[in-house]
């Protein structure tokens, strides 16, 4: 049995059972083994082995049973003792409700008991609170104090507590029976208020916490218990601004007293509020009125300086006070407190800021004109001068002499930062100062000052001068400075935008002047752009007239018709060379002066007109064979400038104008060939005679007789 019970393993798996039980049994294992395989012998184990199981199953089973009766035995004893012990709670239960009803019944009775004591004793105390106060009474009376309370100083606080009773109650007798009495307990309650005071003073001076919190406790049925409370915020303040900021020290101090005003008053917030009341209205009300009086009339610029950072300042020290307990509503409180601070000087901000900002911007202008020697021009003053100067700034009829500018555009950045920058002060003012009722009205006058400036004194006045200072079309050798004032004016309009957007849109974003400011500013641009391109136009037109005079100057008419047709030498005319140089110059002055679209659109301009002056200079002329090569190369050379231009339009025009040359050269016999070639079959058929028309063997009849 005991070497079956080895045979099992956990867990128990029923093949691997017979396979130990196999090779554990002599003749069991397989044929090639140590021993021969004999089935009987191992058919003899099974039987046997079947057998120990069986007897092991019996004596399990047996123990099973006994096991099972034991456990049925011990189960109903726990059942037994848990009803017994159910029943012995529910007698403690019982016992513990007749337990609370006696407790409840022994209360009720000490309830009724101790209210009976009650309204025993209190009309016995207050009998005998009535009989010490009728005694101290009588010594009133009588005009002498002898009880101990009035006479130790140690029982002081006894003492205030009587004469403040004997107080009220002398209020209530008449005065002609009682006067003499009531004016000594009146004496007695202002000597007793005026040590308790004192006492406080002392103790506070002491670093007393404690007795403070004693004394302002007594004090505080007196009526005198706020000028203990002024004697505190004065003492406080005793030493506190030793610093140059008088700011950081009233945060300071706020700070210290905030922490120690719970410790000593019943009502810490109201002697907070009162404190900062005191440094508002004292302190801070006296500080700005030295500040700002001083220069209110003398100097705007610092005037309007001090009264922002005082403003700032003020303002950050409110914020640091909002973290304090300073009753229910301590916005508004504090709110008010600096309106009375700075309510004088408020009212009329808007006014010193415009004043300020419109003298300071003329000073900035008439310094910069004065170190140019230049006295403005009155720009559009209905005289015949000035009639004849718009008439000829808008034509090209040579009205009169231009003005000489010598070069200067009168348009200079760092006027324009000045002007920017006093007027972002003025925002960041405006935004601080004013009241949020007044920010976008205040704000459009600022913005009306800029534009009025920087926009009509300064840029307009320099477009203005610009312009008249463009000479006439046919002018000779002249300077043209007019794309110097449009790469200057573009700039400055960046600039300009770039304050609309960051500095102004902010506070005026949600308000009907956005609306006006928005209009103003493009009335201004299209005013402006309107100027640009009417100077741009002219000084094209006089870019084409120095080309005009290149050309006239420099072309001569045997260029194109050499007198000894093989000895030619020159790739291409001196006129050609001299214009595109010209060019070159021209069109990198206007990439430079340009951003954007408007260089594209300005270059195209130019190429057209260009073009058209090359196109109109070539129809002149009369070509023989090498005097059409020679143009050719001109108008290849003119075409390699007009590459520079980058514009596909322009450089067409010259591709067509090149094939068009081709047919000063062609031979007869292919004109129409030519003619119907890709480049010019969509050209009108006249174009292409008048350049036949040039050929110097136009009249043969040959050639005639081709082209018809």
């Amino acid at each position: 049995m005991a070497t079956t019970a080895e045979l099992f393993e956990e867990p128990f798996v029923a093949d691997e059972y017979i396979e130990r039980l196999v090779w554990r049994t002599p003749g069991g294992g397989s044929r090639g083994g140590p021993e021969a395989f004999d089935p009987k012998r191992l058919l003899e184990e099974f039987v046997n082995h079947i057998q120990e199981l069986q007897i092991m199953d019996e004596r399990i089973q047996r123990k099973v049973e006994k096991l099972e009766q034991q456990c049925q035995k011990e189960a109903k004893e726990f059942a037994r003792k848990v009803q017994e012990l159910q029943k012995s709670n529910q007698v403690a239960f019982q016992h513990f409700q007749e337990l609370d009803e006696h407790i409840s019944y022994v209360a009720t009775k000490v309830c009724h008991l101790g209210d009976q004591l009650e309204g025993v004793n209190t009309p016995r105390q207050r009998a005998v609170e009535a009989q010490k106060l009728m005694k101290y009474f009588n010594e009133f009376l009588d005009g002498e104090l002898k009880s101990d309370v009035f006479t130790n100083s140690e029982k002081i606080k006894e003492a205030a507590d009587i004469i403040q009773k004997l107080h009220l109650i002398a209020q209530e007798l008449p005065f002609d029976r009682f006067s003499e009495v009531k004016s000594k307990i009146a004496s007695k309650y202002h000597d007793l208020e005026c040590q308790l005071i004192q006492e406080f003073t002392s103790a506070q001076r002491r670093g007393e916490i404690s007795r403070m919190r004693e004394v302002a406790a007594v004090l505080l049925h007196f009526k005198g218990y706020s000028h203990c409370v002024d004697v505190y915020i004065k003492q406080c303040q005793e030493g506190a601004y030793l610093r140059n900021d008088i700011f950081e020290d009233a945060a300071i101090l706020c700070q210290r007293v905030n922490k120690q005003v719970g410790d000593i008053f019943s009502n810490p917030e109201t002697v907070l509020a009162k404190l900062i009341q005191n440094v508002f209205e004292i302190k801070l009300q006296s500080f700005v009125k030295d500040q700002l009086e001083e220069c209110r009339k003398s100097d705007a610029e610092q005037y309007l300086k001090n009264l922002y950072d005082l403003y700032t300042r003020t303002t950050n020290l409110s914020s640091k006070l909002m973290e304090f307990n300073l009753g229910t509503d301590k916005q508004t409180f504090l709110s008010k407190l600096i309106k009375s601070i700075f309510i004088s000087y408020l009212e009329n901000y808007i006014e010193v800021e415009t004043g300020y900002l419109k003298s300071r911007s003329a000073m900035i202008l008439q310094r910069y004109y004065d170190s140019k020697n230049h006295q403005k021009r009155s720009i559009g003053t209905g005289g015949i001068q000035d009639l004849k100067e718009r008439i000829r700034q808008r034509t090209n009829l040579p009205l009169g002499p231009s003005i000489d500018t010598h070069g200067e555009t009168f348009l200079s950045q760092e006027v324009v930062v000045n002007l920017l920058q006093e007027t972002k002060q003025a925002f960041e003012r405006c935004h601080r100062l004013s009241d949020p009722s007044d920010l976008p009205r205040n704000a459009f006058r600022i913005f009306t000052i800029l534009v009025e400036f920087l926009c009509i004194e300064h840029i307009d006045y320099a477009l203005e001068t610009g312009l008249a200072g463009i000479p006439s079309s046919d002018s000779r050798n002249a300077n043209l400075y007019f794309l110097d004032v449009v790469q200057q004016a573009n700039t400055i309009f960046h600039l300009f935008d770039k304050q609309f957007n960051d500095h102004l849109m902010p506070l005026i974003s949600s308000s009907p002047k956005l609306s006006e400011c928005l209009q103003k500013k493009k009335e201004i641009i299209e005013q402006m752009e309107m100027k640009l391109d009417t100077g741009i136009d002219r000084t094209l037109n006089c870019m084409i007239g120095q080309m005009k005079h290149i050309l006239a100057a420099e072309q001569k008419k045997t260029d194109f018709k050499p007198e000894d047709e093989n000895n030619v030498l020159i790739q291409y005319t001196n006129a050609c060379v001299k214009v595109c140089t010209y060019v070159r110059k021209q069109v990198e002055k206007i990439k430079n002066s340009m951003d954007g679209k408007n260089v594209d659109t300005v270059l195209m301009e130019l190429g057209v007109r260009f073009h058209r002056l090359i196109y109109e200079h070539l129809q002149q002329y009369s070509y023989s064979c090498m005097g059409g090569m020679l143009a050719i190369c001109d108008v290849a050379e003119y075409r390699k400038c007009a590459k520079d231009f980058k514009i596909p339009m322009v450089l067409h025009l010259f591709d067509t104008l090149h094939a068009l040359c081709n047919l000063l050269v062609v031979a007869p016999d292919n004109l129409k060939q030519v003619c119907s070639g890709e480049q010019l079959a969509n050209l009108d058929k006249n174009i292409l005679h008048s350049f036949v028309q040039l050929r110097g063997d136009y009249r043969s009849a040959r050639l005639a007789r081709h082209f018809s």
